[in-house]
Order: C-alpha cells, then sequence, then structure tokens
C-alpha cells in the first residue's frame, strides 16, 4: 500500500491504518529509536507511541512525507523517553518539553515566536550546508547525527574504516560551524 492510500485511512478513521503503518514503516521507526534508546522493549515502546501520535495527528494534519512525518515523531518520542531516563538516573526531575507534530514540523507548547524563527533559520542553514555536500558526505552526515547511527554501522555500510568516517564527521561539523557562523548563527 502506498503513502496516499495509508494517508487516505487515517483521514478517514480506519483503524486499518495503524496496522498498515506498522506493516510498511514499523522497521524504519524501530530502527531510529533504537539508535537513541539503546533498548528493545523501550524502543517497541516508542514505536507503539508514535503509531498512536499518527493516529491522534492526521486529520487534520496531511503529512507531505508519510516515512518522513513518522520518523520525526519517533525521534522527538525516543529523544524526550532518553532524556527522562537521564533526569530519573541522576535523581532529579528534570522538565521535559512534550512536542506536538503538526504539518510544519514539531512545537513545543511554551516555545515562543523568536525561538521558532530562529529554529527555522538553523534548519535552512543546514540544509544549504547539506545541499552542498557530495552525496556520500550527506549520507554519513544524516546517518550519524539523525538517524544517531553508530559509526562502525556507517562505516561498514559504505565500506570505509571508521576512522576515515570520524575524520569525515569532524571535518563536516567544523565546515558546518563555519557556515552558520558566516551566516550570523553561533553555537
Amino acid at each position: 500500500m502506498d503513502d496516499e492510500q495509508i494517508i487516505e485511512l487515517y483521514m478517514e478513521r480506519s483503524e486499518n491504518a495503524i496496522s498498515e503503518t506498522a506493516q510498511k514503516y514499523g522497521i524504519y521507526c524501530k530502527y531510529i529509536a533504537g539508535n537513541i534508546l539503546q533498548n528493545e522493549e523501550d524502543s517497541e515502546e516508542c514505536v507503539n507511541d508514535a503509531l498512536l501520535r499518527a493516529w491522534n495527528s492526521i486529520p487534520p494534519n496531511r503529512p507531505a512525507c508519510l516515512r518522513t512525518y513518522l520518523g520525526k515523531i519517533t525521534r522527538n518520542l525516543a529523544i524526550n523517553k532518553s532524556e527522562q531516563k537521564k533526569a530519573k538516573k541522576r535523581g532529579g526531575d528534570a522538565k521535559i518539553e512534550f512536542y506536538e507534530e503538526n504539518g510544519a514540523g514539531c512545537a513545543a507548547e511554551d516555545i515562543t515566536e523568536e525561538q521558532i524563527t530562529e529554529s527555522l533559520t538553523v534548519s535552512d542553514a543546514v540544509n544549504r550546508f547539506l545541499e552542498g555536500l557530495a552525496p556520500v558526505q550527506r549520507k554519513i552526515f544524516v546517518r550519524r547525527y539523525w538517524y544517531m547511527s553508530p559509526v562502525s554501522e556507517i562505516a561498514r555500510e559504505y565500506g570505509i574504516n571508521e576512522s576515515k568516517v570520524t575524520v569525515s564527521l569532524f571535518r563536516m561539523r567544523k565546515k558546518l560551524r563555519a557556515a552558520l557562523e558566516k551566516e550570523g548563527i553561533t553555537i
């Protein structure tokens, strides 16, 4: 079943939407959650939460790319869960932002318009930077910093050694910092 058909199931409020989504994107979402959480049980819970979040947000939202939409939901939920676990380990009660998924992306309930504008500016600058990279470099960067894939896995997939991946990532971070600073964005 293609994405448009799955989205139509959501729009019709058919419960088949969740099972079709899980069948098509369950492994993808579990991969994202697994790289962040490093725990099978937590990853499965995160994927289930992502499917529920998709059910609750489609409609009214109609994602342009269902894969990206689900990936973003899963990634945000996994990061939040990871932060909660870290806070518990420290014995503190850290405030974890609750993110609502919407058609434009993720927005915390209590962020200001200025913060949204700044976030979009940074996002645009990073996207321009990524467009300027060679395709393999872009894939390595995205695999490491979006999917949070281990360096060893990236090296294996692209048939290069780990030290080359590490050096390449270091150089790309350095170039990214320079590109952001050139645009007046400080990190």
